[in-house]
């Protein structure tokens, strides 16, 4: 072949290409296992590759470390090419099933006809494509498994969190166990499942209200749907942030190292006090006994801030409330305190606002809102600035907007402030005068001002917008519940952890995957999104309604990806 004919063959070849995928539908395997990958390589590269981009010691040797983050993620191994297997190989299976399940006969008139073969449903045939789809998919995770921790000590698996490294943790497990590489991906994947399955539950049960009722009222039947989903999200999101704040307050190892960074940034708390409270709930902090391992530990903080030492001495601190309390005060110069026990006000809220805790309250919830803002900000307005910027120029959708940030910014300063006013009631201005017999090991310990404070904040959730509550509370909830796993069982590598883990996956993709080809209205916020682009491409159903409603300055956001965006917790 002549030259000039070789590279002309070779330059229309993209356009061949191009003009082929153009010509398969949307919903193929190809155009599946296509946008699987991208949208995967995405989510694996940037975390990986934003290192190298924003830290120095990160850059040493950068060239070297940035080939091997690229051989990782482009390799059979990685994150993208084993969701692809997992998401575009089911596609690809169920397509199969489906031919394989026409037949060719023949009437008595000699004609040809296609009859399907009866033996498995439409529903059933997709999960399992999907479930054959899945163990492969959770097969090549672990292939890298060895090489992977040797190299780094962690699984960089996108959608995880590092393995926490504390040393109270490490102390009793030994250096070499760690948690399965897809942990956490398989918690996220299990909750959105079960929100699935919550949905379709909740369906039911106002399918057999309505037809008990006999009310043909769909308006009233959506009503109701909305008041049982988001009564089961805010008592979902209760739970779980009460869990967590557990875990803030006494087992740090049990969330992810950025995740108590930025709990710590928030409420502004000196790291002091709470190894206190952990003394306490430890018993190497005692007010009765008036001993402490650590007998400096509250002194520092009454230096640093500028008051006298003896303030945190605990040789002196009055461990009941009444005269004792009183005469305690008295001789420490004290005069805020009154007749109540325990560390002095002044010492808990830090520099922040003296003895007050109404002012502390009320500072604590303007930082945490301002903090918030700033946050929220970027997350409600750049989405919309970046594909739809028009709609901005409408008032009302400006407005909306603009009224969704200061939503957002005020449950997450209600949530701050909520733990401190919990505190202050419980150890200060009501329960401990109250009941001043009982001695402030109590009201400081695990079962006192910070169980209140955990109880308490949960209840935030109300402020927030009815749609973003689920997402919100699905986005805790993996989080909560890797909380209340035990170290010692998921890092020790047994045969029941690992055989769990897997199984988990595979049903908890398979039925992701599943309910969007067959019952997509149970999906909601971020897997509705991503499995609707996903499977049925951008010109999905879902897809082409958020862009007719973003034509019309008056309609809700609804709750695109971008409406749940939540503080990072890898």
């Amino acid at each position: 072949m002549p030259p000039k004919d070789m590279l002309a063959t070779l330059g229309s070849a993209p356009h061949a290409l191009g003009d082929f995928l153009h010509s398969l539908p949307d919903d193929h395997p190809l155009q599946i296992a296509l946008r699987t990958y991208a949208l995967s390589l995405s989510l694996a590269l940037g975390p990986a590759l934003l290192p190298f981009a924003i830290s120095s010691k990160a850059r040493r040797g950068g060239l070297e470390k940035t080939w091997k983050v690229l051989q990782r993620e482009f390799g059979v191994t990685g994150f993208a090419c084993a969701m692809t297997v997992g998401v575009g190989g089911g596609a690809a299976i169920r397509q199969l099933l489906e031919v394989l399940g026409e037949t060719n006969v023949r009437n008595d008139a000699g004609e040809k006809k296609h009859i399907r073969l009866a033996l498995l449903k439409d529903l059933h045939k997709t999960f399992f494509a999907n479930v054959l789809s899945s163990s492969l998919a959770i097969a090549l995770f672990h292939l890298r498994k060895q090489g992977t921790r040797r190299a780094t000590g962690r699984a960089p698996i996108p959608l995880t969190s590092p393995v926490p490294n504390n040393d109270a943790a490490s102390s009793t497990i030994s250096s070499n166990a760690r948690p399965s590489i897809t942990l956490d991906l398989t918690l996220l994947l299990l909750i959105r499942a079960m929100d699935s399955l919550a949905q379709m539950a909740i369906s039911k049960i106002c399918a057999l209200i309505r037809e008990k009722t006999e009310t043909q009222d769909e308006e009233a039947v959506q009503k109701r749907k909305r008041s049982l989903r988001t009564k089961l999200d805010a008592l979902v999101f209760w739970a779980c942030s009460a869990r967590i704040m557990w875990c803030f307050f006494y087992e740090p190892e049990r969330l992810p190292r950025s995740y108590n960074k930025w709990i710590m940034t928030l409420a502004n708390i000196d790291h002091r006090l709470l190894d206190a409270l952990r003394a306490i709930r430890a018993g190497t902090w005692s007010y009765r006994q008036h001993q402490s391992t650590r007998p400096d530990l509250i002194s520092s903080i009454a230096r640093d801030i500028g008051y006298p030492e003896k303030w945190g001495d605990l040789k002196i601190l009055p461990a009941y409330g009444g005269a004792e309390a009183t005469a305690a005060w008295k001789l420490l110069g004290v005069s805020s305190r009154g007749d109540v026990g325990g560390i002095p006000c002044e010492l808990v809220h830090g520099k922040v606002a003296g003895a007050s805790c109404t002012a502390n309250v009320a500072i604590r919830g303007a930082e945490a809102f301002a903090e918030a803002f700033a946050l929220y900000l970027p997350v409600h307005f750049l989405p919309i600035l970046l594909t739809r910027p028009r709609t901005l120029l409408h008032a009302r959708r400006l407005l909306r907007t603009l009224l969704a940030v200061l939503r957002s910014a005020s449950f997450l300063s209600s949530f701050v402030s909520s733990i401190w006013l919990a505190v202050c009631l419980t150890r200060t201005l009501f329960l401990a005068r109250l009941f001043p017999w009982i001695s402030h090991d109590i009201w400081d310990g695990p079962f006192g001002c910070t169980f209140a404070g955990s109880l308490v904040c949960g209840g935030s959730i109300w402020i927030e917008q009815g749609r973003r509550r689920g997402e919100i509370a699905l986005y805790v909830l993996p989080r909560a519940i890797r909380a209340c796993l035990s170290e010692g069982w998921v890092r020790g590598g047994s045969r029941s952890v690992r055989y769990l883990e897997r199984i988990t996956f595979v049903l908890s993709l398979s039925s992701i995957l599943t309910a969007a080809i067959h019952r997509p209205d149970s999906l909601r916020g971020l897997s509705r999104w991503t499995v609707a682009f996903v499977l049925k491409g951008p010109n999905a159903g879902f897809w082409k309604r958020k862009r007719g409603e973003d034509t019309s300055p008056s309609t809700p956001t609804g709750d695109s990806a971008s409406q749940h965006t939540l503080p990072p917790s890898t």
